[in-house]
């Protein structure tokens, strides 16, 4: 397979560097990066070493290596182009024809679109990670009536990495309720769940995959049997359906996905930026 190095540079996080940039090589499928994220090169001595790194991985690759950058300083930014790499200067690109289009100049300061400037959304953003670690597989049930969100379904379909990556992503404050055997025994869904019906959400799984995850939990246990996996996701999908709740199967997408389908499906809006 075709290899090539990525690097994303910049004098803060390079959250921003590697967020474009990654969205940018996966679209290039038959091609494999070995990528580098080099965060907090704010002086010319760190951007001296970061030269020399880049063309050491053109002579390694024998190609250029591709260099994403978020780099504010103008001088540091200089050097870092006068490197072998093919260079794409992300505040460049993107601010410039911005400025021209809003007939204003761009503040260029580090670090702006992560920092914690704004104490109500960093708190916002605190509050409800707590809120989804608080309500993890239906715990604090008395707490529904503060959720955003209630995502119901199997265990292990991957509700609690969604909650948590839209309380940190989108401020938004997501309880998750794991639908068990006693659970099934029942009719319906367990009433602390209709009570707050209008905040349900499924997640579902494809049995084989959902056998796979729980088998490295539990080896060889009922609880991660095909058999078991198949009646559970079979009668949680069926529930689900007879109360048409929106559901999302989990298999296939990554936990960005996941999230980003739900608030789309569910009319909700992020709290921070």
């Amino acid at each position: 397979m075709n290899s090539r190095t990525a690097f994303f540079i910049s004098d803060g996080t390079g959250i921003t560097a590697e967020t474009l940039g990654n969205s940018l090589l996966t679209q290039f499928e038959g091609i494999h990066f070995d990528m580098i994220t080099l965060p907090y090169i704010d002086t010319l001595e760190k951007a001296e070493r970061v030269v020399a790194k880049i063309n050491e991985a053109c002579e390694k690759d024998h190609k250029a290596a591709i260099v994403f950058d978020t780099i504010v300083n103008p001088e540091i930014r200089e050097m870092i182009a006068a490197s072998n790499g093919f260079k794409i200067d992300v505040f460049e690109t993107f601010l410039k024809p911005l400025e021209k289009e809003l007939d204003a100049h761009s503040s260029y300061t580090v670090g702006k679109s992560h920092s914690i400037n704004e104490a109500s959304r960093y708190k916002e953003r605190i509050a409800s990670v707590n809120f989804a670690l608080d309500n993890d597989d239906g715990g604090r049930v008395q707490q529904y009536h503060k959720a955003d969100l209630i995502l119901v379904g199997v265990s292990r379909c991957g509700k609690t990495p969604t909650c948590l990556y839209m309380a940190l992503q989108f401020g938004i404050r997501a309880a998750n309720y794991p639908i068990t055997i006693d659970d099934l025994e029942a009719q319906g869904l367990p009433d602390i769940l209709m009570q707050h019906r209008e905040k349900l959400f499924g997640l579902t799984i494809d049995p084989f995959h959902l056998a796979a995850i729980r088998h490295e939990r539990r080896p060889n246990s009922r609880y991660a049997s095909l058999e078991q996996c198949e009646f559970e996701v079979r009668e949680v999908e069926r529930r689900l359906q007879q109360l048409n709740l929106g559901m999302i199967n989990t298999t296939h997408f990554s936990v960005e996905e996941i999230a980003t389908r739900i608030m789309a499906d569910a009319g909700l809006k992020r709290r921070i930026a």
